[in-house]
């Protein structure tokens, strides 16, 4: 099997309940069977540390990264990365976002 990139956005108090709430909505929405190239797919995130940006910019440092095979975030079989952001509402939260298998 392949792999595919993939992005998402969450909010939540913290990086580790965005996460785990998120990665829930897409197993019920894709499915927990394997290869559905979503962040169902990951087990851990992984906090790219860098300043909070509009969840569009995120997206462009996002892809950057993943062009770049940042190893933070390259691996099918690793972590997500995470990105701070300022959602459209002005809400603080994280782009999640990766290689996952598809």
């Amino acid at each position: 099997m392949g792999a595919i990139d993939f992005f998402t956005s969450a909010t939540g108090p913290d990086l580790t309940t965005a996460f785990n709430t998120a990665r829930a909505q897409d197993r019920n929405d894709y499915g927990s069977g394997g290869y559905t190239g979503t962040l169902a797919e990951k087990h851990s995130v992984a906090l790219i540390d860098e300043p909070r940006r509009s969840e569009g910019d995120a997206v462009a440092r996002a892809r950057e990264l993943l062009l770049g095979d940042d190893p933070r975030v390259s691996d099918k079989w690793g972590p997500a990365g995470a990105l701070p952001i300022a959602t459209d509402d002005g809400t603080d939260g994280w782009l999640l976002f990766g290689v996952a298998p598809y």
